[in-house]
């Protein structure tokens, strides 16, 4: 018995718009990457923010207004650095080590969660601290305020969800899937830098 295809036109807007995503991600899988890093990241940002509000809220405090400026900041961090940099060392891990390598699985995890994490982690409060206007001092005070316990929390909360994804992901959807879990550490460091 054939089986029938609908026409797009028929399809849900979900469908359409995975299948619009499926296109765009092979014709400009750097571009794809980067915008969706971008959105997910300012979402992130935004959702901290609501989260933020609601926990005033109950104490009674003062809400403040949404800061669209640092929902942006996050927008251009992801745009700019989360998409292309996730990108290209997802391909590398794959050209460094490949599923051919017996290891490989291990390889694989302790090279990201041993060396890109730190650095990675490193390169968001640098180029926040950046965006923000902010200086040396600055920068050096929120390190020592803050960096170790973010980098411990990213350990905890990231390791199960990478071993998973770079090890079972396909690679072209890699970066989409760290996002939807970056949308809430986004969120989490929103809060941690404070």
């Amino acid at each position: 018995m054939p089986v029938q295809s609908l026409p797009v036109r028929d399809a849900s807007i979900q469908f359409r718009l995975l299948q619009q995503y499926l296109v765009l991600l092979k014709k400009y899988p750097i571009l794809t990457k980067s915008v969706t890093s971008g959105i997910l990241s300012a979402l992130g940002n935004l959702l901290s923010q609501v989260l933020e509000a609601r926990k005033k809220s109950k104490n009674g405090a003062v809400i403040n207004e949404i800061d669209t400026a640092g929902a942006a900041r996050y927008a251009i961090y992801g745009l700019f650095i989360t998409g292309p940099v996730s990108h290209y060392f997802y391909q590398l891990m794959e050209v460094w080590m490949p599923t051919t390598d017996p290891y490989c699985i291990i390889k694989r995890l302790l090279l990201d969660r041993l060396f890109f994490a730190p650095g990675f982690l490193l390169l968001f409060y640098f180029v926040m601290n950046i965006l923000e206007a902010k200086g040396w001092g600055d920068f050096e005070k929120k390190m020592k305020a803050s960096y170790w316990t973010a980098l411990k929390m990213n350990w905890k909360v990231w390791t199960p969800f990478q071993f998973i994804n770079i090890n079972f992901v396909p690679v072209q959807f890699r970066v989409l899937f760290a996002n939807m879990v970056a949308l809430f550490w986004y969120a989490y460091l929103a809060i941690v830098r404070k």
